[in-house]
C-alpha cells in the first residue's frame, strides 16, 4: 500500500526533499547522552532544502548544515538540515545560522511539521530535545559520524541487530555478504502506476499550527 504524508494546513506534503543517509544507524541499543533517549532503529532522516524537487531515488552530494533531535514517540529520531552542492544558494550557506537568514521561516516551519505531521493519524503530538533549538554544523557533523560508526559496528555484527537483516553485497568486511547470484531477486516489471487515493488531497487543521 502506498503510503503518503498528511496534508497538515498551511503545509501541503513535505516541505523539503526529505530522504536518508547511507551507511548511518540511529542505535537503539544507546540512550544519547543529551536527548535521553535511545535511537530509532534507521538511517539517519535527512531534510535537502535546495530549490529542485528531487525525483524518487535519486542520490545528491549534500552540505550539512545543523540538526533537530525531534523525539518521536519516546526514541531520538535526528533530523540532519543540508543542502545540495550543486543549488545556486548552497555557496550562501554554511551553518544554521544562514538558513534563517537567507531562508528565513523555513526552520520554525520544519520545527511545526515534525511536531503536528502525525497528529491526523490519531497519534500524538511530538516532541523536541533542546527545546527544540536546531544545532549547528558542527553538532550535526557529530551526529552524523557517531551514527556511521554505530552503522559499522552493526554491519560487523559488533551490536545487536534485532530483526534487521544485515545481507548486503557490497560491504566487503560484513559476516553478511553474500553473492547476488545467490539472492532470489526478481527481474523488473513494469507495472502501471498504482491508483492514488483522492484522500490524500484532504487538508487538515491542527490546532495550535500556525500560518
Amino acid at each position: 500500500k502506498l503510503r503518503f504524508v498528511r496534508n497538515c494546513f498551511p503545509h501541503k506534503g513535505y516541505l523539503w526533499n526529505y530522504g536518508a543517509f547511507p551507511q548511518t544507524w540511529e542505535d537503539p541499543n544507546a540512550t544519547h547522552p543529551e536527548t535521553k533517549a535511545k535511537g530509532d532503529n534507521d538511517p539517519l532522516d535527512v531534510c535537502e532544502i535546495g530549490e529542485l524537487v528531487a525525483k524518487p531515488g535519486e542520490v545528491k552530494q549534500v552540505k550539512v548544515l545543523g540538526t533537530m533531535a525531534l523525539l518521536d514517540e519516546g526514541e531520538t529520531d535526528w533530523k540532519i538540515i543540508v543542502i545540495d552542492v550543486n543549488d545556486p544558494l548552497a555557496p550562501k550557506l554554511n551553518d544554521i545560522e544562514d538558513v534563517e537568514r537567507h531562508l528565513p521561516g523555513l526552520l520554525r516551519a520544519t520545527n511545526e511539521w515534525f511536531r503536528i505531521y502525525k497528529i491526523p493519524d490519531g497519534k500524538p503530538e511530538n516532541q523536541f530535545a533542546f527545546s527544540g533549538e536546531c544545532k549547528n554544523r558542527k553538532y550535526a557533523m557529530d551526529v552524523v559520524r557517531e551514527c556511521a560508526e554505530a552503522w559499522e559496528k552493526l554491519i560487523t555484527g559488533k551490536t545487536s541487530k534485532g530483526e534487521i537483516s544485515l545481507a548486503n553485497t557490497s560491504v566487503p568486511h560484513s559476516n553478511d555478504r553474500t553473492d547476488a547470484a545467490k539472492l532470489n531477486i526478481p527481474k523488473g516489471d513494469n507495472q502501471p502506476p498504482a491508483p492514488i487515493d483522492p484522500s490524500i488531497d484532504k487538508w487538515f487543521y491542527i490546532s495550535g499550527a500556525s500560518a
